[in-house]
């Protein structure tokens, strides 16, 4: 099972999404397991996981995630599906990186 942290400044969003896309995957039969985190918890949660996720909010901090984290897949949410809440968009985007 692939595990996925989506990382944000916020929280409220974040959460959101990740419950949405929780049910998709579930509905899919697509096994994942994802959580959503404060960047500030990057250190400690972003060293567990398969894919990392950066909210729109925390894009700028790209480059420095890559460079941490160098056998990570790491990606930043697509704004518009981020700020609509389009899990499913963003889910398809996940599992097509994981799967690359």
């Amino acid at each position: 099972m692939k595990k996925i942290g989506l990382f944000c400044v916020g929280g409220l969003t974040t959460t959101l999404l990740v419950n949405k896309m929780k049910k998709i995957a579930n509905e899919q039969g697509y096994p994942l397991d994802i959580s959503a985190y404060p960047t500030i918890e990057m250190d400690v949660k972003g060293k567990n996981c398969d894919l990392i996720i950066l909210g729109p909010q925390a894009a700028s901090s790209l480059k420095d995630v890559e460079r941490k984290y160098p056998n990570k897949k790491v990606m930043v949410c697509d704004m518009l599906a981020f700020s609509q809440i389009d899990a499913k968009k963003i889910l398809e985007a996940a599992k097509a990186l994981l799967e690359s």
